[in-house]
């Protein structure tokens, strides 16, 4: 199992492009499904969450090539034509659907088209328990029966889905891109109150506003689908990454120096900049994108409560806590959206952080500088809070479990050292 290897105390200076969202990719890339036209995606991220994906979608009949790299050799990322023509099989089975939750996605898109699923109940990090409730009862309501039998989720709507007014009880990114997709092509009109406006979810639509779907409220609370018979393909860009803005916007206020960060847009971090500024780290749009800088001033603790978008987002908080064991002062971190997500804090410990956590709240004094220790990677988000922690550090840090970072995050090791960070991963 492959380990990265970092020794810390090098400054970040340079330039690196930002890659497309991983998760807008996902359900982009289901989104094909829907339609018996070819969808391509530009500005696709080289991940594994990606390519097992494409496995998944292969399964089901959609035909997927890459057309060419982006410019730059592929930095921007791939281009990749998927061609749902024919529907050869509407099961999407455990052994895949278990590596990742995003598979789950595709239940919408098959109901809608194909008038029936199978869908294996999802897998995913172990961050809580992220229940589908919400998309199995969504599409109840738009005329679905559900029945759950050994670990799947059997699904029929013989005379197809119709409109439905669904209220979610709390605000849920998958289950809203699942019902968005499944609304397009649905009988009538469906309304989604309470739904994500995560920019991920905004992509998703103006996609399907591409390929011919009638959708209002982008971006708000509230979503008006309105049904159509059939969608075309279409040509669509994936988005930024906006939580790996975030997160090397994190790791050069770690380690001080300044990076120009391409491609990417001072909007996806919103909640996120007046924060870090107040802490005393430069963040200034570019017309290439964004610029940080710490150069010698040192960077304060803050409170922050992760929320749902436009708030702070959970994805950042264990990359926040890394970047706040060395601030001057005291920080204050409440984690109100997954139950699990402090895992990464045992690790931290290891290397030097004062952090103590009660329930929801973890409270991070910190500390003049870390040292380097062998740590364990417990999920996605989790792992890089450790390279942004190994990069401040002083000495040698090896992550060992680093397959989650190839899940999220291109070629990280190959980005951070272009930046003259000291950094390798050791194949194992």
């Amino acid at each position: 199992m492959d380990r990265i290897q970092i020794r810390g105390g090098n400054r970040l200076n340079g330039e690196i492009r930002i890659s497309g969202a991983k998760n807008a990719a996902l359900p982009l890339m289901v989104a094909s499904l829907l339609t018996d036209e070819p969808l391509t995606l530009a500005s696709v991220p080289h991940l594994t969450d990606i390519s097992q994906l494409a496995e998944i979608l292969g399964g089901l009949g959609v035909e997927i090539t890459m057309e060419g790299n982006g410019h730059n050799e592929g930095e921007v990322g791939r281009v990749l034509k998927l061609h749902a023509k024919t529907i050869k099989s509407t099961e999407a089975p455990y052994e895949l659907v278990r590596k990742m939750r995003a598979s789950f996605l595709v239940i919408g898109p098959l109901i809608a088209r194909c008038h029936q699923a199978k869908v294996s109940l999802p897998g995913g990090c172990a961050i809580g328990t992220r229940p589908v409730d919400l998309h199995l009862k969504g599409l109840e309501a738009m005329g679905a029966e559900i029945e759950l039998s050994e670990g799947y989720v059997i699904a029929r709507a013989p005379k197809g889905l119709h409109g439905a007014h669904i209220l979610f009880p709390f605000v849920s990114v998958g289950a809203t891109e699942n019902l968005m997709m499944a609304a397009s092509l649905a009988k009538g009109t469906t309304v989604l109150e309470n739904a994500a406006s995560e920019p991920e979810v905004t992509d998703l639509g103006n996609c399907l506003l591409a390929m011919g779907a009638r959708i209002e409220g982008l971006g708000t609370r509230t979503l008006r689908i309105e049904g159509v018979d059939r969608l075309h393909g279409a040509r669509h860009t994936v988005l930024p990454d906006r939580i790996e803005t975030g997160t090397y916007v994190m790791a050069v206020a770690a380690t001080g120096g300044e990076v120009e960060l391409l491609g990417t847009r001072s909007d996806l971090i919103s909640s996120v900049i007046p924060l870090l500024k107040d802490a005393g780290v430069g963040i200034q749009p570019t017309n290439r994108g964004l610029r940080v800088s710490r150069n010698g001033a040192h960077y304060s603790g803050i409170e922050v409560t992760t929320e749902a978008y436009p708030g702070f987002p959970t994805d950042l908080q264990a990359q926040l806590m890394a970047l706040m064991a060395t601030a001057n002062g005291v920080s204050r971190i409440t984690e109100t959206i997954f139950e699990n997500r402090f895992m990464h804090v045992p690790e931290l410990l290891r290397m030097g952080a004062d952090i103590t956590i009660d329930h929801q709240t973890a409270t991070v004094r910190g500390v003049g500088r870390l040292r380097g220790a062998p740590v364990m990677a417990t999920d996605l988000r989790a792992s890089v809070s450790l390279i942004i922690a190994a990069l401040a550090a002083e000495g040698e840090t090896v992550v060992n479990r680093v397959y989650h970072l190839d899940r999220g995050f291109e070629r990280i090791e190959e980005k951070l050292s272009s930046l003259g960070a000291d950094i390798r991963r050791i194949k194992g």
